[in-house]
């Protein structure tokens, strides 16, 4: 028998008989796999090589961060003398890493129920970009769900761990089926709230949604990412939590990035933080499209029948310093992106169109807060923005971010913003539950969670429904908007 007829039969056994296939001498995929940027015809397979299946113990050694007590005195301003791993250990030995390795992959894939599968390329890993591949798969089926495996082999050509799973294609523009996505924000790597990760992986996928967004904090760089291995490492931590690995394989996901997941906590591409050490703003830029599916530009639209067209932007990579006085000039999105935004939203002709942003453009927030377009130090911008979605019909804004759910109208232009509050209630916090502002708040929530939205056409109507769910996937409010 063939090396090809061989891997073809160990993948058929890998498909059939386990979600979970692993050989002894590796390579693994203890992170999983993601699929992403999907259309009605094309998605995005990610991969990582691991060198081991599990990750690291949680009883392994630690890294120690050690600041200049001399140099600055108050978070950010500190400035990091050194970062101490135990002798003769790096990033890969330390707890909860899991370390990739070389090897190569490739990607099978078939409509869901069909014989026939489509194999792509063997490609290697790329060990310079944490050992990750990425696949475009094209000419799909539309509104069709795919099985998909995500196959290894190593250097010398033994076969090693498979993972498999399912996801599927928007529907086409003029389709009128039901369309259910979910959307979160904000997961610390510290505040999971289940031995295996999080309880709104599993509690989302009951909702069988056809897509997931994640609105940014994905990880959060800023108290250990002080060199470009250790933010690797947060990924690595992340996305090897059960939870996380097993919701991935089975939904597609779009990703976007906010501050802590760029460089630290209200980040500017020109800020200069002595506190991050050697990772950089540029360094964060280049973690960020190696670790998730991504396309060309990290600020995109994406259809999902008639009734449904969503926007994610990108809030970091083009802003002014927060501390520029507010104007005109000053800016988070950018010319070229607002630009983009108004000709799009102006051009579309689907039913509801709603923004994804990775922070607030609606409130209300902290007065103590300088860094979304519901602050004052941009409020030129906010004000312009709010202005333009006001004038749409049926566009609303969800937004993460805020560690806290919430629902709200901006009461001079009318615009309705969902905040989806964060991935567990031990990350929920920053605002007094007491603090409800009627001009405002329409629902408020100071706990983790999730929101699910679920467009569908009766014979009456047309209708969008925002559901905020806590952790546990109860229902504690819910929105339904008829097309104007």
């Amino acid at each position: 028998m063939t090396r090809t007829h061989t891997t073809q039969l160990l993948l058929l056994l890998t498909i059939v008989g386990s979600s979970d296939r692993s050989l002894a001498d590796g390579p693994f995929q203890a992170t999983g796999f993601k699929v992403g940027e999907v259309t009605e015809s094309s998605a995005i397979v990610w991969t990582r090589l691991t060198l081991r299946k599990d990750r690291n113990s949680s009883d392994a050694p630690r890294v120690e961060i050690i600041y200049d007590q001399t140099a600055g005195v108050n978070g950010r301003d500190r400035s990091v003398q050194s970062v101490v791993f135990p002798d003769g250990l790096t990033v890969g030995d330390i707890f909860e890493a899991a370390p990739g390795t070389d090897g190569d992959v490739r990607v099978a894939y078939r409509v869901q129920g069909s014989r026939d599968w489509t194999y792509t390329d063997w490609k290697a890993v790329d060990g310079l970009r944490d050992f990750t591949a990425q696949y475009l798969l094209t000419n799909l089926k539309s509104n069709t769900r795919y099985d998909v495996n995500v196959e290894s082999r190593s250097i010398a050509g033994t076969i090693g761990q498979s993972r498999d799973g399912t996801f599927r294609t928007a529907p086409a523009q003029k389709s009128s089926d039901r369309v259910v996505f979910t959307v979160s924000t904000g997961q610390g790597n510290d505040d999971q709230d289940r031995p295996d990760g999080f309880n709104i992986y599993p509690e989302m996928l009951k909702l069988d949604p056809h897509f997931f967004v994640h609105t940014g904090d994905i990880v959060y760089y800023d108290r250990l990412a002080k060199t470009l291995a250790l933010a690797r490492y947060h990924w690595q931590r992340m996305y090897s939590w059960p939870t996380n690995v097993q919701f991935h394989r089975q939904v597609s996901s779009y990703f976007i990035k906010d501050d802590h997941d760029t460089l630290v906590d209200d980040c500017w591409p020109t800020m200069q933080t002595p506190y991050m050490h050697e990772f950089t703003f540029r360094q964060g830029l280049q973690v960020f499209r190696e670790q998730v599916p991504m396309g060309r530009y990290t600020w995109r639209t994406r259809r999902w029948g008639r009734h449904l067209q969503i926007w994610m932007v990108e809030g970091r990579d083009f802003r002014s310093s927060n501390r520029d006085p507010d104007g005109p000039g000053k800016t988070i999105w950018g010319q070229a992106q607002k630009d983009w935004f108004k000709t799009s939203v102006a051009e579309s002709d689907a039913t509801f169109r709603v923004l994804i942003s990775p922070t607030p453009i609606v409130g209300p927030d902290r007065d103590t807060k300088r860094d979304n377009h519901s602050n004052k130090v941009f409020q030129t911008e906010g004000d312009e923005l709010r202005a333009f979605i006001a004038t749409q019909k049926n566009l609303v804004v969800v937004c993460g971010d805020r560690h806290w759910q919430y629902m709200s109208i901006h009461p001079g232009t009318g615009v309705r913003e969902y905040s989806c509050g964060p991935a567990s209630d031990r990350h929920a916090n920053g605002w007094n539950q007491s603090d409800y502002r009627k001009d405002y708040h329409r629902y408020l929530n100071v706990i983790g969670g999730f929101l699910s939205a679920t467009v569908e056409s009766g014979v009456a109507d047309t209708t969008l429904t925002f559901r905020y769910h806590d952790v546990h996937g109860k229902v504690n409010f819910e929105d339904t908007l008829s097309a104007e």
